[in-house]
């Protein structure tokens, strides 16, 4: 299999998970982003050759050298597409280091309950391989580098999905309940509370003594703390 390095980048932890301060402090959500950063990285690291984040925020960095992965410092942009440029700037600095990246969020703790390696496999023979998120975004983007322009922000999956066709390439889709979910609400605490056996994110959710019951309404999960 051609060589594959992995691209995760994050924003400032002071900036974490904003929707959920209402549920969590920021103190909380900060150790939260931690935890799935945590089983982020672990889950991908029998799989591919390099992790690298890539971040402007100091704590960031230095809690990636915890992680023991590698770290790119994000600079800056005045053009206000910081994400899009950042992944730019990783790609330009492993364009010839690595024939592909997986570029993927900090915040999809269940990732490890895929088969990553099966995913993986797929890319001896597709040269673009894209995961959806559950909002019509993008949660995992498997190409060689530079080969797309980035187009991370709302509804991002079917501007990859151009942006494949546009460049010739047949875009393999791939479904994943556990790649789509990304964490952004409280009832996406409760999804990781029901399936997320095993993981950091889990056993910090648990510290916070926070639970999930099933109910039968507008929402299907009903998620508080004790």
């Amino acid at each position: 299999m051609d060589k594959i390095d992995a691209i995760i980048p994050v924003s400032k932890f002071s900036n974490a998970k904003t929707r959920l301060s209402p549920f969590l402090s920021l103190e909380e959500r900060e150790k939260l982003l931690k935890a799935m950063l945590t089983d982020v990285t672990n889950a991908l690291r029998e799989y591919v050759d390099n992790i690298y984040i890539i971040s402007s925020d100091d704590e960031v960095l230095e809690f990636a050298k915890e992680l023991d992965v590698k770290t790119i410092i994000e600079e800056e942009n005045p053009d206000g597409n910081n994400l899009n440029n950042a992944l730019t700037q990783a790609m330009t600095e492993l364009k010839d280091k690595t024939k592909k990246v997986i570029i993927l969020p900090s915040d999809v703790p269940l990732i490890g309950k895929t088969n990553i390696g099966m995913l993986l496999q797929q890319t001896q023979f597709m040269d673009f391989v894209i995961v959806p998120s559950k909002g019509g975004g993008t949660n995992t983007l498997i190409i060689s580098p530079l080969s797309i322009e980035m187009k991370f922000g709302d509804f991002s999956f079917i501007k990859h999905v151009k942006q494949a066709d546009l460049h010739n390439f047949t875009p393999m889709v791939h479904d994943s309940f556990f790649m789509a979910m990304d964490v952004n609400t409280t009832e996406d605490l409760g999804e990781i509370l029901i399936h997320g056996d095993g993981t950091k994110t889990k056993e910090y959710l648990r510290e916070l003594g926070i639970s999930v019951h099933s109910i039968h309404g507008p929402e299907r999960l009903n998620v508080e703390r004790n």
